[in-house]
């Protein structure tokens, strides 16, 4: 959304909020958990149709995978906000050409899956279920797909999994929730009630869903890639996984924001999916 648009509907619920605060914090909210990109476009679908597609069912949608055979590991990528699975092609290739088994996931909302809403729980409990069904050793999580991944690991502590890979990955959902809150200009009604909303529908308020805090509970080995000027994930937020996650090693890059798409950091992967 252009900035013109994002402040006139954050001066909107701000209005709503001197009615209804729960409202307004609805409406806060649903905007919060809508992504208005991230679906498979043509030009992506060609690469994705070199897998074998499969559907895997979640509570009432599915959760669009996508499989690459191979006979070392199986690593399971998990893409971030407004994205798909079809962001990991470079990947993808390298993997392949190193005989890795790779499934790839659209999260809810995105790319061929379903669900119109989004947010990191539900992505979590589908990066678990896929995870099960394929037997992944590995979780490769960019951006949300891996804060989705530590709260995945956190909940269910899937045995298969020995290695995890978090990529420009938010430290804590008070980080995001803020940001947002920012971004649009809400006013003090509407972040309290937004505040309250969350603890109503998910039994704890933002702070508590702090991934670098749940990763002091993961034993898989980590490898957290963060870029030093990355506009959209602060680099601070690589530091609290590095202070909470015993069992990893943090790399820093320069140069490579958000997206992390580079030969360089590939090369760091595969170097520590082949230790």
């Amino acid at each position: 959304m252009n900035q013109r648009l994002i402040k006139a509907i954050g001066n909107s619920i701000n209005f709503i909020s001197y009615f209804s605060s729960y409202y307004a914090a609805h409406l806060a909210i649903n905007l919060f958990s809508r992504p208005q990109k991230g679906k498979t476009k043509i030009s992506e679908s060609a690469f994705l149709n070199t897998s074998i597609k499969e559907a895997v069912k979640y509570n009432n949608f599915e959760i669009m995978t996508y499989h690459w055979s191979g006979t070392k590991d199986t690593v399971l990528l998990a893409h971030g906000w407004e994205s798909n699975a079809s962001r990991w092609k470079n990947l993808i290739d390298i993997l392949k050409s190193n005989d890795y088994n790779i499934v790839a996931l659209d999260a809810p909302a995105h790319g061929n899956s379903g669900s119109k809403l989004f947010n990191a729980l539900m992505y979590s409990e589908c990066i678990n279920v896929v995870a099960e069904k394929f037997s992944v050793n590995i979780i490769v999580g960019h951006s949300v797909g891996g804060m989705a991944s530590v709260f995945a690991q956190k909940n269910h502590q899937i045995q298969s999994i020995n290695k995890l890979v978090l990529l420009g990955a938010p430290a804590d959902f008070l980080g995001v929730f803020n940001r947002y809150e920012k971004m649009m200009g809400y006013n003090n009604k509407v972040s309290n009630a937004m505040y309250q909303y969350v603890f109503k529908h998910y039994n704890h308020l933002p702070e508590y869903f702090s991934a670098a805090n749940f990763s002091k509970e993961i034993t898989a080995k980590g490898l957290i890639i963060h870029d030093k000027k990355d506009r959209i994930i602060p680099f601070k937020d690589a530091l609290k996984y590095k202070e909470n996650y015993i069992n990893s090693e943090l790399i820093s890059t320069r140069g490579q924001g958000h997206g992390l798409k580079s030969e360089q950091v590939y090369e760091h992967i595969l170097e520590f999916l082949n230790a």
